[in-house]
């Protein structure tokens, strides 16, 4: 059974749904198809009330979505709390800014006039993570819906009820049937519908294993896709660097949602001058994390995922260590019911061990001193990975100037806040390519049509 409810804080189940039937997919697929063939033609301002009424009802029903979150995936509640939150966000954003991001752009040729034009591409398969089973959602759905295009999606095994409640969110608003479709579907049901020819594109949010396959699929299908992957993101700490202000954000990059964070801070590269000062503050707030339900408002640990997840990570840091790596802080598994895993911090960890390479996607991380600016930058960039990366000082310029040689596809200087609608997230590298959010966000699954017009005279 594939699609299972589990409640990660007593790992009692709460719910198994069945696959799809090939018969039943391939009448979500024509559904979809057909609606596609109206909706292409409705206009922004129809659009727009759809994603507007999602948006308002994420927003009064804050709590109900939270709670189903945290049940199925063991979000803390109030973390849960702000994704619903900033999904209505970027629904609204989209409703409010697609007409003017697709509107035509005029060009100027020697000689006639000349413009683009955005139309949308059609039936878009959309796989999605559980991280965050709403957020990954409205960040496709706010964007492609508006830009007229219609999706299918196959979210993650772990959150059905949450995958279910995000599509009867967008009926409930007025979308039409087949707009947006949840798939309960295979990974090989999967395969399939990349083959179909009524699919134009493919978007994927997940590990680089199931990018790697999904973006061969799609290749091979010669069909437009964006990956976004995991990372390995660095956090830079200068010499210069306020503690005091840096510290809240190294928690919490590192411990939002567990750890469980694509751009989550995961590698601490420290100058020597306050190395030891922030490894002691950094331990002991770790250290202070309790373990408890994601559901009461006190808890400030809550677990992972899955069960398989709290075994990968365990594993990771075993072979961490066999690797001659030192366990600083933590590296167990937290003697309770549910998936729980102690703050974990890895130090003397070298280029040969494989957490050198490897993404932790949990609560581990991984520090680093170095002795200069260019070892920071080196360290950073000598990664597979090039998701995000932060750097930490008192001068900004000197910061703005760092983040710019780090190779990644985002870099914040003195904080870690990726959460507005507004501004593009996507990586390099192992992280994948394309963009989603912004004004990027929406171009990827458009037709950009060039239209030339004037009488000019053929070539004597």
């Amino acid at each position: 059974m594939t699609y299972q409810s589990i409640n990660p804080n007593d790992g009692t189940l709460q719910k198994s749904f069945e696959h799809m039937g090939n018969a039943q997919l391939d009448v979500a697929l024509a559904t979809a198809e057909r609606c596609f063939q109206t909706w292409k033609h409705t206009g922004y301002a129809e659009r727009a009330a759809v994603l507007k009424k999602a948006a308002a009802l994420l927003h009064a029903h804050v709590d109900d979505f939270a709670r189903l979150e945290t049940l199925e995936m063991g979000k803390r509640i109030a973390e849960a709390r702000g994704e619903v939150k900033f999904s209505g966000d970027i629904l609204a954003y989209y409703a409010e800014h697609a007409e003017s991001f697709l509107a035509p752009t005029q060009l100027h040729p020697a000689t006639g006039a000349a413009h683009m034009e955005s139309s949308p591409m059609g039936l878009l398969f959309c796989v999605e993570p559980w991280n965050f089973p709403y957020y990954q959602l409205a960040r496709v759905a706010g964007p492609q819906l508006m830009a007229g295009n219609v999706l299918v999606v196959k979210h993650a095994g772990c959150v059905p009820q949450c995958a279910m409640a995000f599509e009867k969110l967008l009926l409930d608003a007025g979308a039409p049937v087949g707009a947006y479709t949840n798939l309960l579907i295979s990974y090989d049901q999967s395969d399939r519908v990349i083959d179909d020819p009524r699919v134009r594109g493919v978007a994927l949010t997940g590990s680089v294993a199931a990018g790697r396959s999904v973006a061969a699929r799609a290749g091979q299908n010669l069909k437009r896709s964006t990956m976004e992957l995991g990372g390995s993101d660095a956090f830079i700490v200068l010499d210069d660097a306020d503690l005091d202000k840096t510290m809240p954000w190294a928690v919490w990059g590192r411990m939002y949602n567990a750890g469980q964070t694509c751009c989550a801070a995961k590698r601490f590269i420290v100058l020597d001058a306050v190395a030891d000062a922030f490894l002691a503050r950094f331990k002991t707030a770790l250290d202070a994390l309790k373990p408890g339900d994601p559901m009461d408002e006190q808890t400030t640990l809550g677990p992972l995922s899955t069960e398989a997840a709290l075994l990968q990570l365990l594993g990771q840091v075993d072979a961490a260590v066999k690797g001659g790596a030192r366990v600083l802080l933590g590296g167990q598994r937290i003697a309770r019911p549910g998936w729980f895993m102690q703050p974990t911090i890895l130090t003397d960890i070298a280029p040969g061990n494989p957490a050198y390479r490897d993404e932790f996607f949990g609560p581990v991380a991984s520090f680093y001193r170095v002795k200069t600016e260019d070892d920071a930058i080196a360290l950073a960039n000598d990664s597979d990975f090039g998701l995000a990366g932060s750097v930490w000082t008192q001068d900004e310029a000197r910061g703005r100037r760092l983040a710019s040689r780090v190779d990644t596809g985002m870099m914040f200087v003195n904080n870690i806040d990726w959460t507005d609608a507004t501004l593009p997230f996507g990586g390099i590298k192992h992280s994948g390519y394309g963009r989603e959010l912004g004004r990027m966000g929406i171009q990827e699954f458009v037709n950009k049509k060039l239209v030339r017009s004037g009488a000019i005279a053929a070539p004597g």
